[in-house]
């Protein structure tokens, strides 16, 4: 699991870490840099080709051919000028997006089928840090690398390794599954839509973490405009990642402890102050130093919050519809990452880095409202 939760990040942070620093470093404006991550609408749609996923062909036959794809647009990602081949650019991203979250629908579906409930707190602790480990390769060791030798071979190595992680998908072992059962392709968004509370549900995943989502897409630019060099994103990115895996180690310990709902309360309102940090170092119009604790501390707390999501929404799928369910809960959890990027350079221009940031944190509140509601929503084991 953790293994595929790597190969599902190093396409995820490429998108939403390196790309943006990329286009930033190109002298892209913030409204182009919001409109740009407009390609991640594959993520938000990916549970309208879930159900062929599920319907058609090994999972694991998908995840090796996504692989071998998304190697493949990196390389064509490398020859594209940010500036003058945006149309191209832009059809790129959405492919790369698309390739990136087929191959998501099929891991996701591996890893409940292999996954019993009670190992879900911790499993997807080492999933998140694997997960987030791939933010080392696809943003510090590419950034690394770009700062020294230029941006196209930076985007050959990373091509590089997603055809390495395709020859090492060769041997993932075959999961048990219940082959005595082929369901329809409308069947398991049926079973989810006949289960009760499940618009609350839908609400909770579209509104949890909304307030990431929206701080996300600006956080590279306002590196960028405090002062950072490539290298040193690269070093900050690492030393995110180390937080990262602190908080998604402890996330999801807590979470096992205390139990996902619990887990909701406590470890969201820690993610939720994420957004303060950002907004007061920008107010100050502080220094490297006060932008590093603030990023330090928003990915500690989204590791955080992430564990006890995750956990979430896996417990409400149904294992044998695991690729369609997961993927619509995810994918309306992306709905709102989508919209809240596309908007976020606009808003960012609009009113400073400081309003937009304090922003975010208000757009965390509403989803705290929903939480007795979807307190027994979780399927038992």
């Amino acid at each position: 699991m953790a293994a595929l939760s790597f190969a599902s990040g190093l396409p995820y942070f490429f998108f939403n870490e390196t790309v943006p620093v990329w286009l930033a470093a190109s002298g892209m404006s913030l409204a182009g840099i919001g409109l740009a991550s407009g390609a991640s609408l594959p993520w938000v749609l990916k549970f309208l080709w879930a159900p062929l996923v599920d319907h058609l062909g090994d999972r694991r036959t998908w995840i090796r051919a996504c692989l071998v794809l998304l190697a493949v647009v990196t390389v064509l990602l490398a020859g594209a000028d940010p500036v003058r081949h945006a149309a191209v650019l832009g059809a790129l991203l959405l492919l790369y997006v698309t390739l990136s979250a087929t191959q998501d629908i099929a891991i996701d579906a591996y890893t409940i089928e292999i996954t019993h409930g009670r190992e879900l707190g911790v499993a997807n602790s080492a999933r998140i840090a694997a997960y987030r480990g791939a933010s080392f390769v696809s943003s510090a060791l590419l950034l690394w690398v770009a700062a020294r030798a230029g941006w196209r071979p930076a985007y050959l190595v990373g091509a590089g390794i997603l055809a390495a992680l395709a020859l090492a998908a060769a041997v993932l072992p075959s999961p048990r599954r219940d082959a005595a059962h082929a369901p329809t392709l409308g069947e398991p968004i049926r079973a989810l839509l006949r289960r009760p509370g499940v618009a609350a549900v839908a609400a909770f995943a579209l509104l949890f973490k909304l307030d990431i989502s929206a701080m996300e897409p600006m956080t590279k630019p306002f590196w960028v405009a405090s002062g950072f060099s490539l290298a040193q994103i690269a070093a900050l990115t690492t030393g995110r990642l180390l937080a990262t895996l602190a908080g998604a180690t402890l996330g999801g310990l807590i979470a096992t402890r205390i139990g996902i709902f619990h887990g909701l309360w406590s470890l969201g309102a820690v993610q939720l102050l994420s957004s303060l940090g950002y907004a007061a170092a920008a107010a100050a119009g502080a220094g490297r130093s006060q932008v590093t604790a603030a990023a330090l501390f928003e990915n500690f707390a989204a590791g955080l919050g992430t564990a006890a999501f995750l956990a979430f929404l896996m417990s409400v799928c149904e294992r044998r519809y695991a690729a369609t369910q997961f993927a619509l809960l995810s994918a309306i959890y992306a709905l709102s990452r989508w919209a809240a990027g596309l908007l976020s350079g606009v808003v960012a221009e609009r009113v400073g880095f400081a309003t937009y940031f304090f922003l975010t944190f208000l757009l965390g509140l509403p989803a705290y409202l929903l939480l007795p509601r979807v307190r027994h929503a979780t399927l038992p084991e």
